[in-house]
């Protein structure tokens, strides 16, 4: 076994020609060769920290054996060369790249054993990277995979369901986006409770999750996509984690195709991060789409949800106040609230719609996000005392 590493299903999903530009990222940008010059270069540029995914098909091949061991002396390199430098390393345990095998013979995160899997590739990264790792992300987006890969089918394993998809093999867009979150959500659940009971005391770090955080306002100023855009944002962030059970709203319009925690689960599930990393891009505004809740036509997410599929617009750091915002009130403004991992824009757009580089816009554009931030903690600094959670979701979530 060579240390680069096993297919995973975007490696599968790329080779079939299915990338947004054609190609297979089998390179990329190869840091697997080069993480000692990339590492002088965020040293050079001032970075104290640096948050990196550790790919199970190269650590652990078929997800649930034996560990590569070029794997995993590339990952001590890297971690021992970010620590020389004085850079703390935040690793990302799952982001997006199940091992095809898993994907071939269990169907991946539709089947309870990618969440056995997961506590697996947990204990091997916490036993072997947790000295030196004192942040860790269990999983990346567990919002987007399940939306991408069992609904729309845009991106891997490619299931959908007509009319909410296109060529697509398989799958169930009313179910299985729903039976994948879950899924990924005990994975979640499970490894931050063998972070808790195993490691954390020797190792001293923090576990939590990396949660897209798209902004959803209304369209219009009518009441209908008002309230349109309030369920979109329960949909998309009203995870489990803070109240042990999904938001009312979400459990009596999708019914008995969302799945249900046991009461354990829901016990795991509650409070189950010590900070939430938010990967923030835009706002998306929302139409209402109420239809009869009797009607027997299919339903996918945006269905239930009772939206049209949102319009996006940058939001130049307003959507990240308001999200933040929204997370200090709804979820007891926890004394770590969050770290901002994903935040970009790559150039604007002229007049054509063609990219052009353009550093002064980059400048306003970094400086905006820059300023909504520290607005945002100096309210969060003149909130005096962190109120508790109401274990009960009745006591957030409307019904």
């Amino acid at each position: 076994m060579e240390g680069h590493q096993a297919a995973s299903i975007w490696d599968t999903f790329t080779h079939e020609g299915f990338s947004f530009d054609g190609s297979t990222a089998d390179v990329s940008a190869d840091q697997y060769h080069h993480y000692r010059e990339d590492v002088k270069l965020m040293h050079e540029m001032g970075l104290d920290a640096y948050r990196f995914s550790i790919a199970c098909p190269r650590l652990i091949p078929d997800g649930r054996g034996e560990i590569n061991q070029e794997g995993l002396e590339y990952y001590n390199n890297l971690i021992d060369e970010l620590v020389l430098h004085g850079i703390h390393p935040h690793a990302t345990i799952y982001h997006f790249d199940l091992p095809q095998v898993l994907q071939d013979e269990y169907g991946g995160l539709l089947c309870h054993h990618r969440f056995r899997g997961k506590k697996t590739t947990s204990e091997v990264c916490f036993k072997k990277f947790g000295d030196r790792v004192k942040h860790w992300v269990t999983v990346n987006e567990p919002s987007i995979e399940p939306i991408g890969g069992f609904d729309n089918g845009s991106q891997p394993p490619r299931r959908c369901s007509y009319p909410f998809g296109a060529n697509c093999t398989g799958g169930d867009s009313s179910t299985e986006p729903y039976i994948a979150a879950h899924h990924l959500l005990l994975a979640h659940t499970a490894a931050v409770s063998l972070y808790r009971d195993k490691y954390k005391a020797a190792q001293g770090g923090q576990i939590g999750i990396a949660v897209l955080g798209w902004w959803h306002e209304p369209a219009t100023s009518t009441p209908q996509d008002a309230a349109a855009a309030a369920r979109m944002n329960d949909f998309h962030l009203g995870w489990p984690l803070g109240y042990g059970e999904y938001p009312p709203v979400m459990r009596r319009r999708v019914g008995d195709r969302l799945p249900r925690l046991s009461v354990a689960e829901s016990a795991r599930a509650r409070g189950s991060f010590d900070f939430v990393v938010f990967n923030h891009y835009l706002i998306l505004r929302v139409r209402s789409a109420e239809r009869d809740e009797a009607s027997q036509e299919p339903r996918d997410h945006y269905a239930d949800a009772a939206v049209q599929r949102p319009h996006r617009v940058s939001s130049m750091g307003a959507g990240l106040g308001k999200l933040l915002e929204h997370q200090k009130l709804n979820y007891g403004n926890p004394p770590v609230l969050g770290f901002c991992s994903d935040r970009g824009q790559g150039d604007a757009p002229d007049a054509t719609g063609e990219i052009v580089c353009d550093d002064d816009f980059m400048s306003e554009f970094l400086q905006g996000y820059l300023e909504v931030l520290n607005r945002s903690i100096r309210r969060a600094h003149c909130h005096c005392t962190h109120s508790k959670i109401d274990p009960s979701p009745s006591s957030r979530f409307p019904s």
